[in-house]
């Protein structure tokens, strides 16, 4: 070490600046190779610059000549205007772009004195490292000024529109479904909470569910995304794995717990139970064309009913008082809802979204796990009878005229769309809308029969009583983008020329915003069909055109060489690269093979099952969203079987407990598996390539789709390089899974991002006026109630695997102290 140190001394150095120049040199190494190679892909032709810059810069420091550090100068300059040339005076698309090169600035500032003894005093170049560092922060300032986001627009007048609902049980003090009435709204009118005491909201009570992973089959598959029902003085809720429960409302004490005992085999893709649906047995009625509800099976019992499916698809019935099974209701309390599906193994078809319950009827869809093979379970739609369980109607959309259970040795037809997701329901019309799904194996549609293509991501509409199709309206053209409606379509009224219409709100994965008569399917604002990329593995499957909601898209422009990120200039790079490499025309890259193609937006959404939140009174629409691509890749068969990603026997292919939804899944009886890298993460660091925000949350007027406001959504407390929380307070904007409630006091409630904080944020302006941290993540739409006088708010803070959020099992409940 001693030899080593007198050579560097002997050159004029010494090991500091030796080190330094050694790390210039390195990373300009780096840079000129990666940047000769995204220069010859097209790309910016700054890294290979910047890179024999820094080779250069870094072999005289290791010298020891102070010319290093004044050639470093002019290369850091000049990152400087290319960096503000190429993004303007975007903060965060600036920060990997100069945060490194600063730092190294300063470093290489500092090693004058040491580069050339007696020439350089410490005290100048301490005043020269302060002077970058107070310009730096001036600069910080002004672009962060700059930067910040636009003033909102004022809110349409309170009561402009008076919106009535249709669902026989509204929100108020009490909160009866699972988006606070059938119509979906996530609207309540409580206005004990506002934007002046919102500051003094505390925990009320915290209750533990006890349902966490117990074994190597659940562990990293856990997601509870659980919203409660309030009635009366009772909150029902349910765990990730189908425990029911019912709590007072007022403390949180337990009152009964059902555990219908899911094993860990049936646990999908997550193990998940978004809610439970409520009923009260009404008196018999001889209404013309109104089922008449059976009498209970004893007196007293079961007339009012929690009803919920399963991870291991079953369909159960508890009376809501006691928690006791519904012995009337199908077998003790049960519905097998595999009966007709043929060969389902554990883990393939589930239910993780709460039924919807018109007119008597409970209707219900189903997961089938994605990506596994082409022949997977039907998603068949089927209606029950709310008080026996008996099956009144089953939907096969490629056998209309198969509306029960087939017959010994049939099924129903496999690979169908699903719904996975809620439907919401019109008591007064009859009608249930629900948010299809696509066909089995996502990203493959060469199989497809007729029906699915004419069916799949589409919104259907059908008549609850005899589960015939009223009207469908599709938002994407044969898709293979895994696009399928998530969200529940919200019922209100519309504004037209001719007056108010019973209309529909409908979110989608891709961004756009669709504004339907609930009627007949028909479109109230303009939908335009237009040209989209073609290509791909299949290129004569791909629509020419795709439908485009000219009313509203929470979708951004597509992306840019430009829009690459990371946590330093060779991330960036990197990403640079990767974005060169791949196959992207835009909106609708169709997937292929043998090179990456770029989804934009994700598989995440734009909107997913967390929907939108509607304020009837001001006639708003709230829509948190998620703004990040997905990088794919169709694997050939016989890689993947060789890669051993096709089923085995009977089970699930794929890996179910680590990877992200779709990332190694076999797509077995197509030619090809996918390989979905969720978010567009870097290997390395586990950074996304895409420059923040990653999420937001937006204010729209429901009358002209016009933007108030919008705002990044979720901090950068709990992300980092490596998977280390960085602890930052800045809104970088996160990915995020759950919904939003709004109430009449003024107020937007909502958890969702990755963070780990729930938020009150000011209906008026966007911006967060109270928040807390929760012990675990917040990936659930949270409800409020009132009970003995006091406005309570309750969200799950159950965690989840996909957000990577901690795991937990609590449910808590705020309120305002008591006076």
């Amino acid at each position: 070490m001693m030899v080593w140190d007198a050579q560097i001394r002997g050159r004029g150095g010494n090991p500091l600046t030796f080190l330094l120049g050694l790390l210039l040199a390195l990373i300009g190494l780096v840079l000129t190779g990666g940047g000769g190679w995204l220069l010859a892909l097209g790309g910016s032709p700054y890294y290979l610059a910047a890179g024999i810059g820094l080779l250069l810069a870094g072999g005289l420091i290791v010298t020891g000549r102070a010319a290093g550090t004044w050639l470093y100068i002019p290369v850091f300059l000049g990152t400087l205007a290319w960096a503000f040339w190429e993004v303007g005076l975007d903060k965060w698309a600036l920060v990997p772009r100069l945060a490194g090169p600063l730092v190294l600035l300063i470093l290489v500032v500092l090693a004058l004195p040491g580069l050339a003894p007696g020439r350089y005093r410490f005290s100048h170049v301490f005043g020269a490292v302060s002077a970058i560092l107070l310009l730096t922060l001036l600069g910080g300032a002004g672009i962060a000024w700059w930067d910040r986001p636009l003033a909102p627009a004022a809110l349409p007048p309170s009561g402009r529109q008076a919106m009535a609902d249709p669902a026989p049980l509204h929100p108020g003090a009490d909160w009866p479904a699972y988006g606070g009435s059938y119509s979906a709204r996530r609207y309540s009118p409580l206005n004990q909470i506002t934007p002046d005491n919102v500051g003094t909201l505390q925990r009320a009570w915290l209750y533990h569910t006890g349902d966490l992973p117990q074994s190597d089959l659940a562990k990293n598959k856990y997601g509870a995304e659980t919203t409660p029902l309030k009635i009366g003085d009772a909150l029902y809720l349910c765990t990730a794995k189908n425990i029911l429960i019912r709590l007072d409302a007022a403390t949180g004490k337990q009152v009964w717990r059902h555990d219908p005992r899911v094993p860990d085999a049936a646990i999908p893709y997550t193990a998940a139970c978004r809610g439970v649906a409520y009923y009260a047995v009404p008196p018999a009625t001889t209404a013309e064309n109104t089922p008449a509800p059976l009498t209970p099976a004893q007196p007293g019992l079961c007339a009012e009913r929690i009803i919920e499916g399963t991870l291991d698809a079953r369909l159960i019935a508890v009376d809501a008082a006691t928690g006791q099974p519904c012995t009337g209701f199908g077998a003790n309390g049960t519905v097998d809802l595999t009966a007709g599906m043929g060969e389902v193994v554990p883990g393939m078809v589930s239910v993780t979204s709460p039924p919807t319950i018109v007119r008597g009827v409970v209707v219900l869809g189903h997961q089938v796990l994605d990506g596994q093979k082409r022949s997977a379970p039907s998603g068949v739609i089927r209606g029950y009878d709310a008080v026996t369980g008996e099956l009144r109607w089953a939907w096969d959309m490629a056998r209309p005229d198969l509306t029960g259970l087939p017959v010994e040795g049939d099924q129903y037809t496999r690979g169908t769309p699903n719904m996975w997701t809620t439907a919401s329901g019109d008591e007064e019309l009859g009608l249930v809308y629900l948010p299809l799904g696509n066909s089995a194996v996502d990203y493959w549609s060469g199989s497809r029969t007729e029906a699915e293509k004419r069916f799949s991501t589409s919104l259907v509409a059908l008549d609850v009583t005899s589960g015939h199709v009223a009207w469908s309206f599709q938002t994407v053209h044969n898709d293979v983008w895994d696009y399928d409606l998530g969200s529940q379509a919200t019922l209100v009224d519309f504004n037209t020329a001719n007056g108010p219409v019973p209309a529909l709100v409908l979110p989608s994965k891709q961004g756009d915003i669709y504004i339907l008569d609930r009627r007949t399917g028909q479109p109230l604002t303009p939908v335009e069909e237009r040209p989209v990329p073609q290509g791909g593995v299949e290129p004569e499957q791909r629509s020419p055109t795709q439908p485009f909601s000219l009313y509203h898209t929470l979708r951004k422009a597509d992306l840019t060489e430009r829009d690459m990120w990371g946590m330093s200039p060779i991330d960036q790079m990197i990403c640079r690269i990767q974005f060169r490499q791949a196959y992207y025309q835009g909106f609708y890259t169709p997937p292929t093979s043998g090179r990456h193609s770029i989804e934009y937006p994700g598989y995440n959404g734009g909107s997913d099952w967390g929907g939108v939140a509607v304020d009837p009174v001001r006639g708003l629409i709230i829509a948190n969203y998620n703004d990040m691509p997905n990088h794919n890749e169709l694997i050939p068969r016989a890689e993947a079987d060789r890669l051993g990603w096709a089923p085995r026997g009977q089970e699930r292919g794929g890996d179910m407990g680590s990877g992200a939804e779709g990332a190694g899944d076999p797509q077995a009886g197509t030619p090809y598996a996918i390989n979905v890298n969720a978010g567009w993460r870097l290997p390395l660091t586990g950074l996304l390539c895409k420059q923040p925000p990653y999420g937001g949350i937006r204010a729209i007027d429901l009358a002209s789709g016009k933007t108030l406001w919008d705002r990044p959504f979720g901090t950068a407390r709990r992300n980092g390089p490596f998977g280390i929380p960085s602890g930052l307070p800045f809104e970088i904007g996160t990915p995020n899974n759950g919904g939003a409630v709004v109430t009449g006091g003024g107020l937007i409630f909502i958890a969702a991002a990755t963070d780990n904080l729930i938020r009150a944020i000011d209906l008026r302006s966007g911006e967060t006026v109270w928040q807390d941290t929760l012990p675990a993540g917040g990936q659930a739409t949270p409800m409020t109630y009132e009970i003995e006088g006091r406005q309570f708010l309750v969200i799950m803070a159950g965690g989840h695997h996909f957000m990577e959020t901690p795991i937990g099992d609590e449910l808590i409940a705020y309120a305002l102290p008591p006076q």
